[in-house]
């Protein structure tokens, strides 16, 4: 049995969930997060915990259940408290700053680029070599964060890009010299 799947979710107070057949809703001091669940995934909500139960062993429904029961912990947990991704540019030159909702991004390239967030993202620019995205879907604010990075990935060689913050960047050896 798994683990994870098996271990109880604590609702916090001032949280509010509805199960509808497969489709879970969390309610929360930070906003609402829907989302519609495998069928088979059995939920229960009782006394202030929720529960996820597979019907059988088979391999769908072992591999379903501790994927189900993170999913709803991330959306309990999204709502009480949020989620956030650190990102850093590193590189002469590199900078970000916000104007308005969105943020602008020089990274060397012959232009500026600018990322604008859709609802329930939010950007934050503590200085300029370091960004914020935050929000209370965590699947969401990675894909934002992710896409952030791709506008100019680290490069192995000098390091220069934007990365997440702690990430760490295996650095190859430059070209070597022709030797005599």
């Amino acid at each position: 049995m798994s683990r994870i799947g098996r271990k109880p979710i604590a609702v916090p107070s001032g949280v509010e969930v509805t199960l509808d057949n497969s489709v879970i809703t969390v309610k929360g001091p930070k906003g609402t997060l829907t989302r519609s669940l495998h069928k088979d995934m059995q939920i229960s909500v009782e006394n202030n915990e929720i529960n996820v139960v597979r019907p059988s062993d088979n391999k769908t429904h072992r591999s379903l259940h501790g994927t189900t029961r993170s999913v709803v912990s991330n959306m309990v947990s999204g709502v009480t408290e949020g989620f956030s991704k650190n990102l850093e540019l590193v590189g002469v030159g590199y900078r970000a700053t916000k104007s308005g909702d969105k943020i602008v991004l020089n990274v060397g390239y012959s232009h500026p680029v600018e990322i604008t967030p859709e609802a329930g993202i939010e950007f934050d620019v503590p200085s300029n070599t370091k960004i914020t995205v935050r929000g209370i879907d965590k699947e969401r604010v990675g894909a934002y964060a992710a896409k952030i990075r791709s506008v100019r990935e680290p490069e192995p060689y000098k390091g220069k890009g934007i990365k997440y913050e702690g990430e760490r960047i295996i650095r190859k050896e430059g070209k070597a010299g022709k030797k005599k």
